[in-house]
Parts: structure tokens; sequence; C-alpha cells
């Protein structure tokens, strides 16, 4: 089976993106096609900046290594460096509708935060479409905030073939409803743009910072807390198997102790958990050179895939009028 996924380079990866992606994409490697991306001109919507949009990139993709991809066992590339899916994005602009697009929710979410949305934001499914659709994807891990897209991948591939005949496959949602929402440190959805996040790779000081702003109520050390309405909670159970969530319920449920103390254990937990991934990052760092060859090989694997689907596809249209 065939799982694709990619990841904006817009900042750094925070607990929501590896528990909701990340990590899914390096099990996924062992047991299946993996393709995974740099997600750069999606960037683009938001950074228009040369050398944030370039450092973002490369910092990207070392995370990404860190944390466990093997370009040995996956596909691994920066999305513009496989030209074949703008190309498709164009053509697949011809299959969707304008009035499908202005009901995309990341881009009615940008409107009511007051931002005005430029064409990149507003064309932002096509172009994930084209991202699915060049590399022939069975399923796409994704968050609910992002089922729409991939409904609208469907749509566009659906209309595509009943014009054209059965070129393109349907993708599936992959949705783990476990991780399906994570909550950053105000108890919103956690991102980057909410600056609510914590992130995988921050310093200890700014690590502690971010665990010790997490929300909470005004329960005290003698009282009860309520586990199920706890950001707190929810985000400390994301490292846990299901004994040691018992056992922290029990630690809310149970009066005599406080959350700053749970909040210095999480904070101890995460350095924990990303230990080994900070020293790994550390040395692909000193070595820029072998990470060059990685993504140069991955393209280089992804163009041949795309462009295979997108001679089908010019042939298909009438696109290629010649041979």
């Amino acid at each position: 089976m065939r799982i694709l996924s990619g990841i904006q380079p817009s900042g750094r990866p925070h607990l929501g993106n590896y528990f909701s992606m990340m990590k899914r994409m390096v099990e996924y490697q062992k047991d299946h096609e993996l393709f995974v991306f740099i997600a750069s001109y999606h960037a683009m919507t938001t950074v228009q900046n040369q050398t944030e949009l370039r450092e973002g990139i490369l910092n990207t993709v070392l995370d990404f290594l860190a944390v466990g991809i093997d370009p040995k066992k996956a596909v691994f590339w920066v999305q513009s460096d496989v030209p074949q899916v703008t190309e498709l994005c164009w053509i697949l602009s011809n299959f969707i509708n304008v009035s499908q697009l202005e009901l995309a929710h990341s881009y009615k979410d940008k409107i009511a935060q007051g931002i005005n949305p430029n064409g990149g934001l507003f064309f932002y499914p096509v172009l994930m479409a084209a991202d699915i659709l060049a590399f022939r994807t069975d399923k796409v891990p994704v968050g609910k905030d992002q089922k729409q897209h991939l409904e609208f991948t469907r749509d566009i591939a659906e209309r595509f073939n009943r014009c054209y005949g059965e070129l393109f496959k349907l993708p599936e949602p992959d949705i783990s409803e476990e991780v399906a929402v994570i909550p950053g440190i105000d108890g919103r959805k956690m991102s980057k743009s909410y600056k609510n996040a914590i992130y995988l790779f921050a310093d200890e000081k700014e690590l502690k910072k971010q665990v010790m702003s997490i929300i909470t109520d005004s329960k005290g050390v003698d009282e009860p807390k309520d586990p199920d309405s706890s950001v707190l909670y929810h985000i400390y159970s994301l490292f846990l198997n299901e004994e040691e969530k018992r056992i922290l319920r029990d630690k809310f449920l149970t009066p005599g102790i406080g959350y700053g103390h749970i909040k210095q254990e999480l904070y101890q937990k995460i350095l924990d958990y990303f230990s080994d991934f900070r020293k790994k990052r550390q040395q692909l760092e000193n070595q820029i050179d072998d990470v060059m060859d990685i993504l140069k090989e991955g393209a280089k694997k992804a163009q041949n895939i795309a462009e295979e689907v997108l001679e089908e596809v010019r042939k298909a249209t009438g696109l290629k009028y010649y041979g």
C-alpha cells in the first residue's frame, strides 16, 4: 500500500506535528511504500522571506531524519524539487469549482482570523490534490482539519476520470482518532499560527516555559481534578501507554498533587522521549553534504514516478499532441 504525507517548513515542528503525522510516518515505513515530502510550495502561502523559507526547508528535513525517517525505506524529497506536481496542479484546477474552494475550512478560518488570504491559500487544496494524485497514493494520513481537502482531491480525481478515463486512484483518508486533534497550551488545536505549541527541539529553558504555560483550572493541591477536561492530561497522555494513562488519571482524581508537579513530570518526560532524536539531529547538522545527497536521490525517485503519471495525463487530455 502506498502512503503519502507532507509537512510545511513554515516553522519548527511541534508535538501536534509529531504525534499526528511524523511518528505515524516512521511507523508506516516499516511495512508500507511510504512517500514523505517537505511542502515548500505550500509554505509560500505564509512564508515570503527567502532566508526564512530556505532555513525552514533545511531544518524540517533535519527534523524528519532525526525522528526516524529512513531514506532507504521511504521516498523523501522537497516538494519544489519535483516540478511535475505544479504542472499537474494547473491541469487539475480545471476539475474543481470556485464555489468549492470558497468553502474550504482552512481558507474560511484564515478569513475569520482577519487574515487577508492570498491566491495561493485559496488554491491550496488543488496543489494538495496534485501532491497526492501525482504518486497514485492509496492512503493519506491527515488530521480532521485536512479531511475536507482530501475529499476535494477525490472529487477532482473522479471528475477527471469521468472525462478522460480511470487514470487516477481515489485516495482514502487515514485519520487516527486518538491524535486527530492535539491541544496546544491554551486548549485550542496546537498550531504554530496560534503560538500555542510545544516544540520538539526547543532548548530546555524554552521547553520548560512552554510546558509550565499549559492552561489549567484553579483547583488546588487538595482538590480532585478532572482529567477528561484537562489540556495537561491530554498532552501528557500522548507519551503514555494504557497502564500509564490509568496511573496519571488516578493522580488527577486523587487529592494531594498539584498541577505544577504534573507539569514538571511532563517536562522531564518530553526531554527523555526526544533525547536520542536531539542527538541525532546534532549529528545531521554536521553532515549536510550527506543530507543533500539524500534529498537529491529522493527527488529523482519522486520525479520519475510523477513524470510517468503526468505523461499519461498529457496524453489523455490531448496536451501531448505529437508522437
